[in-house]
């Protein structure tokens, strides 16, 4: 099997979710990684930490089927031009390209439904 050189793409998003957050907080800050809690806008307050340039965010679970998957980010050389390549291969996009606090943003759904965050 050929790997492509990834070196322009990195991860700098992992949200997963929780049944229960104070356990789960726990259970990381075992590992050694320190949380804060955080809330963006409306949204559920959730834990959050930056690890090597990565943000982990664990946000509590809930009936809505999209608590049970998990959420990926990725940094793209350019957000704009990756999304018109995946929309050429019928990629969904959920969230077009605009600016945001966290830079250039999209979201799309890989072939098997998970949303994956594109930003630059």
């Amino acid at each position: 099997m050929s790997v492509k050189n990834i070196n322009q793409i990195t991860v700098n998003l992992i949200v997963i979710h929780s049944e229960n957050l104070e356990i789960s907080k726990r259970f990381y800050e075992t590992l050694g990684i320190s949380f804060s809690y955080e809330q963006h806008g409306s949204g559920k307050k959730h834990l959050s930490v930056v690890l090597s340039g990565m943000v982990f965010e664990i946000y509590p679970r809930s009936d809505d089927l999209d608590t049970l998957t998990v959420r990926l980010g990725f940094r793209v050389s350019s957000v704009d031009r990756t999304i018109e390549d995946l929309e050429k291969i019928g990629v969904v996009v959920l969230s077009p390209p605009q600016d945001s606090q966290w830079g250039r943003r999209a979201v799309i759904l890989d072939p098997d439904g998970y949303k994956i965050e594109l930003v630059n």
